[in-house]
């Protein structure tokens, strides 16, 4: 499928302000899964200079620093993309991911210690993961099926612009959250019993009306034999043609649009 996006984030200041440097991650990825065949970005004020990176966790991201002050700043960006997978499935599991918890062999436990993470543990969110565990026999893959089903069937998706996350727990309690809520708690549902887990920010194809067109949110998982792989537990269904991965990171602040800070 061939996905057209364009982006636009204007805000603005009650005075002028000078502008700190600013990362921006809007540039789509290209891999196995999308092809990127146009890619600009369009800032005003313009910036005194541009520096396209790769940052450590692989994510394409525009550093920009500019000079003066400004009442505004407006980032506009456009990107031509196909998406290339059809089949969510198309791996072969390595058998040492087949049951819970994964064992993740041959230096990758090194490698996804951040994605394994739960800085604030709760036994909540254990035995959650635990009952779904539990119901799926102990399958990896049945595990991550159950648990995407039953957050898109329990919890009530809605659209908040602005603010903190939502902590796990008070997602899975009060059974609501953004899609960036419910991804992060399918992320520590996951790291509870031991599948390495990250949050991806992008897009994801919506019906006909601009105005309800938001960018999205969603977990992946590493499978041994199958590398990064998506659920959408807002959606119910797993990432193959409908996504448009643009960002990932251990955290969901790693995959932030836009990231930066201005001086009175």
């Amino acid at each position: 499928m061939r996905f057209s996006i364009a982006h636009s984030t204007t805000y603005t200041y009650a005075r002028p302000v000078r502008l700190a440097p600013h990362v921006f991650r809007l540039r789509p990825r290209s891999d196995g899964a999308l092809w990127l065949t146009h890619f600009e970005i369009r800032i005003e004020p313009e910036p005194l200079a541009l520096s396209q990176c790769l940052d450590l966790e692989g994510n394409t991201v525009t550093h920009a620093w500019f000079g003066g002050k400004t009442d505004r700043l407006n980032v506009t960006s456009r990107s031509e993309v196909e998406t290339l997978r059809t089949n969510a499935f198309d791996f072969l599991l390595d058998p040492s991911a087949s049951r819970l918890p994964p064992r993740y062999t041959g230096g990758l436990e090194r490698l996804l210690a951040p994605y394994n993470s739960r800085p604030k543990r709760d036994h909540h969110i254990e035995k959650f993961a635990r009952q779904i565990a539990y119901e799926a026999g102990g399958n990896t893959l049945d595990f991550l099926d159950r648990l995407n089903r039953r957050l898109n069937e329990t919890c009530s998706h809605i659209i908040r612009e602005t603010g903190e996350l939502q902590a796990p727990v008070f997602t899975l309690q009060q059974r609501q959250g953004s899609c960036r809520d419910v991804a992060v708690l399918f992320i520590d549902a996951c790291r509870a019993v031991g599948i390495s887990a990250r949050f991806v920010s992008g897009y994801q194809r919506y019906g006909r009306d601009p105005a309800k067109r938001y960018m999205h949110a969603w977990p992946e998982v590493f499978l041994p034999g199958g590398g990064w792989r998506g659920y959408d537990p807002t959606q119910g269904g797993l990432v193959t043609g409908l996504h448009v991965a643009v960002a990932a990171s251990y955290e969901a602040s790693g995959a932030a649009p836009i990231q930066g800070a201005f001086l009175r």
